[in-house]
């Protein structure tokens, strides 16, 4: 993504987020930009990879969607009223004039 500032400026910020992603992250949470859990130092204890991978070993129901084969869309048919016909009826104004 490399967007234009208003002064000209190039900017490009996939770059930028590729660069920083070993800083910690701004809060309580002990992580950095990419996710990793960090101890002292900043040292990296454990990666994003390893944290997702032992969520799902821990609960199971986490990851039980399991689709067969994609399912058909459903269409809907408009509803169609009937109305009555009738012969030599003139359809009179909302309005009547004086």
């Amino acid at each position: 993504m490399v967007y234009r500032t208003m002064q000209g400026k190039v900017i490009d910020l996939e770059k930028l987020m590729r660069e920083n992603e070993t800083i910690p992250a701004v809060g309580n949470m002990r992580v950095n930009a990419r996710g990793d859990e960090i101890g002292p130092g900043g040292k990296i204890i454990r990666t994003r990879e390893q944290i997702a991978a032992e969520y799902y070993r821990d609960n199971p129901k986490g990851n039980k969607i399991k689709i067969d084969r994609p399912r058909e869309p459903v269409v809907e048919q408009p509803v169609v009223e009937q109305t009555k016909q009738t012969k030599n009826k003139i359809n009179k104004p909302l309005i009547e004039e004086e």
